[in-house]
C-alpha cells in the first residue's frame, strides 16, 4: 500500500506540473488572441468610417492617400497575427478536445481532463474569430481600394465631360443669339429656314455630340449614386445647370421650328393668307382664334359665318322649293352646290390620292381648319393639272370649307372628323354612286372588310348631315339612323357584321335615308339628255333632262319641270303609273312601255290604289318596330304584302286619302312611278256611303274569322310541336332500340321529325307575327269606325301630301281623328306632319 500510495503521489505531482505548464502556455495564447480580435474590430470600424466617399476629385484623392496608409498599417500587422494564429494551431494540435455532449458542470465538479479541454476549446474559438476578422478586414481593404480608384476615374471623366459640355453649350447659345426674328424673314425663305432648323435639331454636328455628352454625364452620375457616391454641391450644381441649359436649347430650337412652321402655314403658299382674295370689297375675310374664317361687311358693318357667294347660292336654292318630291328637290339643290364648288369635276380617284397624301387615317381623328384648307388646296390644284382648266382656287377652297363647316361643324368649333371631311367630298365628287358607296363602306369597315352596327351608324349619321343642312332631313327618316341600320342588317343573314357586298345590295335598293345620293347621280346624268318628244303639259320640245312617260295613256310625256312641280293638263292625271327616263329611250323600251300601257288600260283606279309602288326602300320606323319582331322573316319589308293587309290599306286609304302617298317618285331607270291626284276628284273622307261601310264591316268580320282560324291553327301547331319534341326522345331512348335491327330507320325517322319540328317552329313564329299585326290593325280600324265626326265633319284636302318634305298640308278632320290615322302601323312615322294649313 505504501508503494502504491507513493506511485499515486508521483503521478499527482506530475499531473500538477503538466497542468501548471498547460495553464502558462494557454494563458500566453489567450491574451494575444484577444488583443488581435480587439485590434481587428477597431480597424474594421475605422474602415467603415471612410465611407461613403464624397463626390469631389480632391476629397477622393485624399481618401485614397488615407486608405493607402491604412492598408500599410494593416499589412505591417500581418506577420504578428499569422505567428499567433500558428501558435494557437500548434497548441490545439497538442491538446485536442472533444465536442461537448452534456452541459458543462460547475467548476468544483470539473475534472482536470475536462478543464484542459475547456481551455483548448476557448483558444480554438478565439483563433477562429481572429482568423475570420483578419480575412474580412483584408478583403474589405482591397475592395475599398478598388472602389476609390473607380470612383476617382468616374469623377475625373464627369469633370472633363462637364467642362466640354459647358463650352459647347456656350457656342450653341451664341448661335441662338444670332437668329433673326420671325417677322424679319422673307416668306420665300421660310422653307429654307425650316429645313435648316430640322437638320440642326435632328442631325446637327453640334447638337448630336452634345446630346450624347449629356447622356454620358447623367449616366455616370447615376452610376455613382448607385455606388453610394453623391456629387458634391459644386458638381451637382454644375450638372443641373448643364441639364437646364440643354433643355432650354432644345426648347428654343423646337419653338423656333414651330414659329417658322406657323409662319409658313399662316403666310406661306399653304396658308389662309391667299384666301383673302376670295372676297371683294366691301367684304373682308377674317380668322377667329380657332382658325375658322368669318366675313366682315364694312359697308353694312355686319359679320357672318357664310361666304358672300355661299349666301347667294343659298338664296338661289330657294327657287327649287316648288319641287314636290323631296329626294329630287334635295338632289337638285346638291347639284347646284356641287357645281358651285366645282366638285362635279373631281373624281373619287383624285380625291383618294389627296386623302392618302395628307394621311387622313384613322377616320375618327380630328382635323382642324388648316388641315382641311391644305387638303382642299391640293385637291383643286390637282384638278387644274389633270383637267388643264383654270380654277379659282381661293374661291373654291373657301366655298368648300364654308359648306363643310355648315354641314359638319355648324357650331364653328374649328374641328371636324376626317370621316366627315371624306364623306362630304365623296358625296359631291363626280363619280358613279356605286363607287361612292364602296368607298364610304371601306372607311368604317375593319381590317377584315366587315362593319358592325356601331360603325355603320357612324357612317349613316355622317351622310344624313348633308340633307339635314338643306332642311330636308325629315323626308329621309330624320336624324335617327337606327331604322336604317336595322334595314341594312337584314341582309347580314343574322350575323353581327355585314360585308361590302351586302351593304351594296342594300344600297342598290336606294334606302330611304340614302336615296338622295342615287337621285343626285341620275340628275347629273339627265342634265345633258334631250328626248325628241313634246311635253303634254307645257308643249316643250324636245324635252330636256328627265322624261316621264305615262303607262296609262298613250302618247303622254311630261317634262321634268312639269312633273316635279306637279303641273298637269286637263285629263292627264298623275295618279297612274309613270316611267322615268334619264337617257334616250330605245325601241325595246318603247315596245315594253306600249305593252304595259295597253295592259293598264284595262285596270281600274282602285287597282293602282291597291298596288302602290315605291321607287325607294322604306325603312322601318320605331313605331313599326314595336309592333313586329325585328328579325322575323314575315316582318321584313322585302317580302310582298299579304292580300289581307292590302285590303286593309285600301280601305284605310279610302277612309283617309292622302296618307298612303309619301313621295311616290321613281328612283330607277325604267321603273313605275305612282302619285295621287292633286285635285279634289277623290272621294272626301268621312263621306263613305252605306255600301262602302257595309263592305268594310264585312271585311272586318272576315278578318275576325281569319283570326280565329289562325289561333286554332296555332294551337294545333303547338300540339304537333310537343309531339315532335317527344317522338325523337322515345325513338332514341327506348331499350329495344339498341337491339332492334331497324335502328337506322328509327334514327332516320327521328331526324325527319326534328326537321319537321324546326319547320313547325318557323311557321308558328310567322303565324304569331301575322296574328299580332292583324289584331293591331283590327283594333285601330275598329276605333276609327267608332269615332264620331265633329260638327264640321271631314274636309277634302286641298293639297296632296305627295311630297313629304312639303310638310304643310290641309286639315283632314279633328286632331283626335288625325292622331288615330297617323298612328296606324301602315304608315311610316318618318313621314311626319309639322304644320296644319
Amino acid at each position: 500500500m505504501n508503494l502504491c500510495w507513493n506511485e499515486i503521489k508521483k503521478k499527482s505531482h506530475s499531473l500538477r506540473a503538466r497542468l501548471e505548464a498547460f495553464s502558462d502556455h494557454s494563458g500566453k495564447l489567450q491574451v494575444p488572441l484577444q488583443e488581435i480580435i480587439d485590434w481587428l474590430g477597431q480597424k474594421d470600424e475605422e474602415l467603415s468610417a471612410q465611407l461613403p466617399l464624397r463626390g469631389d476629385v480632391l476629397l477622393v484623392q485624399q481618401e485614397k492617400e488615407t486608405h493607402a496608409a491604412f492598408m500599410e498599417e494593416v499589412k505591417s500587422r500581418g506577420p504578428y497575427i499569422y505567428s499567433v494564429l500558428e501558435s494557437a494551431q500548434a497548441f490545439l494540435s497538442q491538446h485536442p478536445f472533444e465536442e461537448l455532449e452534456e452541459p458543462a458542470l460547475e467548476s468544483k465538479d470539473v475534472s482536470p481532463r475536462h478543464r484542459i479541454q475547456n481551455i483548448s476549446r476557448f483558444v480554438w474559438k478565439q483563433a477562429n474569430v481572429a482568423s475570420e476578422l483578419w480575412e474580412k478586414l483584408t478583403a474589405r481593404c482591397v475592395d475599398q481600394h478598388r472602389h476609390i480608384e473607380r470612383t476617382l476615374e468616374q469623377l475625373l471623366e464627369i469633370k472633363g465631360a462637364m467642362e466640354e459640355l459647358s463650352t459647347t453649350l456656350d457656342q450653341a447659345e451664341s448661335v441662338r443669339e444670332t437668329w433673326e426674328p420671325i417677322g424679319d424673314l422673307f416668306i420665300d425663305s421660310l422653307p429654307e429656314h425650316i429645313q435648316s432648323t430640322k437638320v440642326l435639331l435632328c442631325k446637327g454636328e453640334e447638337l448630336s455630340p452634345m446630346k450624347d455628352g449629356v447622356k454620358v454625364v447623367n449616366d455616370l452620375a447615376h452610376q455613382l449614386a448607385i455606388s453610394d457616391v453623391h456629387l458634391c454641391m459644386e458638381n451637382s450644381r454644375t450638372l443641373e445647370q448643364i441639364n437646364t441649359r440643354w433643355k432650354q436649347l432644345q426648347a428654343s430650337i423646337n419653338e423656333r421650328l414651330k414659329q417658322l412652321q406657323d409662319a409658313h402655314r399662316d403666310f406661306g403658299p399653304g396658308s389662309q393668307h391667299f384666301l383673302s382674295s376670295s372676297v371683294q370689297v366691301p367684304w373682308e375675310r377674317a380668322i377667329s382664334p380657332n382658325k375658322v374664317p368669318y366675313y366682315i361687311n364694312h359697308q353694312a358693318q355686319t359679320t357672318c359665318w357664310d361666304h358672300p357667294k355661299m349666301t347667294e347660292l343659298y338664296q338661289t336654292l330657294a327657287d327649287l322649293n316648288n319641287i314636290k318630291f323631296s329626294a329630287y328637290r334635295t338632289a337638285m339643290k346638291l347639284r347646284r352646290v356641287q357645281k358651285a364648288l366645282r366638285l362635279d369635276m373631281v373624281t373619287l380617284a383624285t380625291a383618294l390620292e389627296i386623302f392618302n397624301e395628307h394621311d387622313l387615317q384613322p377616320s375618327d381623328r380630328a382635323m382642324d381648319v388648316v388641315e382641311v384648307i391644305h387638303c382642299l388646296t391640293a385637291l383643286y390644284e390637282r384638278l387644274e393639272e389633270e383637267r388643264g382648266i383654270l380654277v379659282n382656287v381661293p374661291l373654291c377652297v373657301d366655298m368648300s370649307l364654308n359648306w363643310l363647316l355648315n354641314v359638319f361643324d355648324s357650331g364653328r368649333s374649328g374641328k371636324m372628323r376626317a370621316l366627315s371631311f371624306k364623306t362630304g367630298i365623296a358625296c359631291l365628287c363626280g363619280t358613279e354612286v356605286k363607287e361612292k358607296f364602296q368607298y364610304l363602306f371601306s372607311q368604317v369597315a375593319n381590317a377584315g372588310g366587315l362593319c358592325d352596327q356601331r360603325h355603320l351608324g357612324v357612317l349613316l349619321h355622317e351622310a344624313i348631315q348633308v340633307p339635314r343642312q338643306l332642311g330636308e332631313v325629315a323626308a329621309f327618316g330624320g336624324s335617327n339612323v337606327e331604322p336604317s341600320i336595322r334595314s341594312c342588317f337584314r341582309f347580314s343573314n343574322g350575323k353581327s357584321a355585314i360585308e361590302a357586298s351586302q351593304f351594296l345590295e342594300w344600297a342598290n335598293l336606294e334606302p330611304q335615308s340614302m336615296v338622295w345620293l342615287a337621285v343626285l347621280h341620275r340628275v347629273t346624268m339627265a342634265e345633258q339628255v334631250k328626248h325628241q318628244t313634246k311635253c303634254s303639259v307645257c308643249r316643250q320640245c324636245p324635252i330636256k333632262g328627265f322624261r316621264y312617260r305615262s303607262l296609262k295613256q298613250f302618247n303622254v310625256d311630261i317634262c321634268q319641270t312639269c312633273f316635279l312641280t306637279g303641273r298637269a293638263s286637263k285629263g292627264n292625271k298623275l295618279h297612274y303609273p309613270i316611267m322615268e327616263y334619264y337617257t334616250p329611250t330605245t325601241s325595246t323600251e318603247n315596245m315594253r312601255d306600249f305593252a304595259t300601257t295597253l295592259k293598264n288600260k284595262f285596270r281600274s283606279k282602285q287597282y293602282f290604289s291597291k298596288h302602290p309602288q315605291r321607287g325607294y326602300l322604306p325603312v322601318q320606323s320605331v313605331l313599326e318596330a314595336d309592333l313586329c319582331i325585328s328579325c322575323s322573316p314575315a316582318s321584313s319589308p322585302m317580302l310582298p304584302h299579304a292580300d289581307t293587309h292590302s285590303r286593309i290599306e285600301h280601305f284605310a286609304s279610302r277612309y283617309h286619302p292622302g296618307l298612303c302617298c309619301p313621295d311616290q317618285y321613281l328612283l330607277r331607270h325604267s321603273s313605275p312611278i305612282t302619285d295621287r291626284e292633286p285635285g279634289g276628284s277623290q272621294q272626301a273622307p268621312g263621306s263613305l256611303n252605306m255600301d262602302d261601310k257595309g263592305e268594310l264591316e264585312r271585311v272586318l268580320a272576315h278578318l275576325e274569322d281569319e283570326n280565329r282560324i289562325l289561333q286554332g291553327e296555332l294551337r294545333r301547331l303547338k300540339w304537333q310541336h310537343d309531339e315532335a319534341v317527344e317522338s325523337p326522345t322515345l325513338a332514341a331512348g327506348s331499350p329495344e332500340s339498341v337491339q332492334d335491327p331497324c335502328n337506322d330507320e328509327l334514327l332516320a325517322e327521328a331526324r325527319i321529325l326534328r326537321q319537321h319540328k324546326s319547320r313547325l317552329e318557323t311557321r308558328m313564329q310567322i303565324l304569331e307575327d301575322h296574328n299580332k299585326q292583324l289584331e293591331s290593325q283590327l283594333h285601330r280600324l275598329r276605333e276609327l269606325l267608332l269615332q264620331v265626326p265633329s260638327e264640321q265633319g271631314w274636309v277634302a284636302p286641298h293639297e296632296q301630301w305627295c311630297c313629304c318634305s312639303h310638310r304643310v298640308r290641309s286639315r283632314w278632320g279633328t286632331p283626335a281623328q288625325e292622331e288615330v290615322m297617323l298612328s296606324l302601323p301602315l304608315f311610316s312615322a318618318s313621314w311626319e306632319v309639322v304644320a296644319y294649313r
